[in-house]
């Protein structure tokens, strides 16, 4: 769940290499999402099979974060945390008109209205170099975790239809009318893109809060609450933004002389060009909110090898819907532990995954998935991903 915090229980004083990948839409299979990741031909099988299926409004995310984490310390109620960590964040909301509009082409809008309001995608990726500090005798048995994160920004990229944004073609095809209310930016354009560019600073914080108390069901219980990247990336003045509130109408373009039709003619509907006529574009410095990461989770021991988590997650700033799940995990001869994850929401819809732990007072491993589902069945099946944790404990 990108948190350095929730493995301390199992790892304690370490040093830790941390990856997580997620992926999915609750309006596109696994088999398609696929495509769109790694390639390959989309045929009409696929596209009429999630359009078949998609609702009026889609979500779609990828988030993919890697780390280097350590615990450190010698006091007996705290330890120190160092980190670097890269992220990098994809997600989106789109109408079905959109999609339609974008894999069949305006022919299924003749004499009608495509709808692109509310549609927006934000690309992200920045790292940071977190330090941080873990209570773990709060009260005798509570844990309270904060950290501080400066942060890198490396890229940026951001657009939304707002209101009556859409696109109207007429009976026979030969008139467009683009209502372009939107709001576009994207960050330095001139730099390279890699993890060394540097178009961007700013800060986060995460807090931890971890504590046991007797419930009425089971031997015990323990409550987890867990909210990371809380925070902002201010970008340079190098940075732009785009916003337009216009209509543009398109009904084809007047030649006099086909002898006549020069690079510089052409230039005219370039569509850069098209897009600086209408828009009002400019460079400036402007801040955006970091998707928050918000994790709560019960777990309850029904005996010293059978627990169940009850979990909930929302992702702030990031068109997340809210996440439920339920993992039930057993312990085998305190070392191995498996776990198996159900749950519902997110970018996704219903999501079946498993783990696999193993600790012994060296070392801390653990291999799972949220997401199996995408790789068994991926033609029928929303959502995908990967995590794994290898820590080495100290003494």
């Amino acid at each position: 769940y990108n948190s350095e915090f929730i493995n301390y229980e199992n790892t304690g004083r370490s040093i830790s290499i941390n990856a997580d990948y997620e992926a999915g839409s609750n309006g596109i299979q696994n088999a398609m999402m696929n495509k769109f990741l790694f390639g390959g031909h989309i045929d009409k099988k696929m596209k009429d099979a999630a359009l078949n299926t998609m609702h009026g409004y889609n979500q779609l995310g990828i988030n993919l974060n890697y780390d280097i984490s350590m615990f450190i310390g010698k006091n007996p109620k705290y330890d120190f945390l160092l980190g670097f960590k890269n992220q990098e964040i994809f997600n989106a909301t789109y109408t079905k008109d959109f999609y339609q509009l974008l894999l069949y082409g305006n022919k299924p809008f003749l004499d009608k209205t495509a709808n692109f309001t509310g549609t927006n995608f934000n690309a992200l990726r920045f790292q940071e170099l977190k330090f941080g500090v873990i209570m773990h005798q709060v009260d005798s048995s509570a844990k309270i975790g904060i950290s501080i994160s400066f942060l890198k920004g490396e890229q940026l990229f951001y657009v939304k239809a707002n209101k009556n944004s859409s696109l109207y073609t007429n009976a026979d095809g030969t008139e467009l009318i683009f209502s372009t209310n939107f709001n576009m930016a994207f960050s330095d354009t001139a730099t390279k893109k890699n993890i060394w560019s540097f178009n961007g600073i700013g800060a986060s914080a995460d807090v931890f809060f971890e504590t046991p108390y007797k419930s009425r069901i089971g031997r015990q219980s323990v409550l987890t609450v867990n909210a990371n990247n809380i925070g902002f990336i201010h970008w340079s003045e190098k940075s732009v933004q785009y916003s337009s509130d216009s209509v543009i109408t398109f009904d084809g373009y007047h030649i006099n002389n086909i002898l006549d039709l020069k690079d510089s003619t052409l230039q005219k509907v370039n569509a850069d060009s098209v897009l600086r006529q209408a828009t009002n574009a400019r460079q400036e410095e402007f801040n955006t909110n970091i998707p928050t990461n918000l994790i709560i989770i019960n777990k309850i021991y029904f005996t010293r090898s059978f627990a169940v988590n009850m979990g909930f997650r929302y992702i702030f700033h990031a068109n997340y819907k809210p996440y439920v799940f339920l993992e039930p995990e057993y312990k085998i001869k305190n070392r191995f532990t498996v776990s198996v994850h159900v749950g519902y929401g997110g970018y996704t819809r219903l999501n079946t995954g498993l783990a696999l732990t193993y600790s012994n007072k060296n070392w801390f491993f653990k291999l799972g998935s949220n997401s199996l589902q995408g790789y068994i069945l991926p033609k029928q099946t929303y959502g995908q991903g990967v995590y794994f944790s290898l820590a080495k404990k100290f003494k």
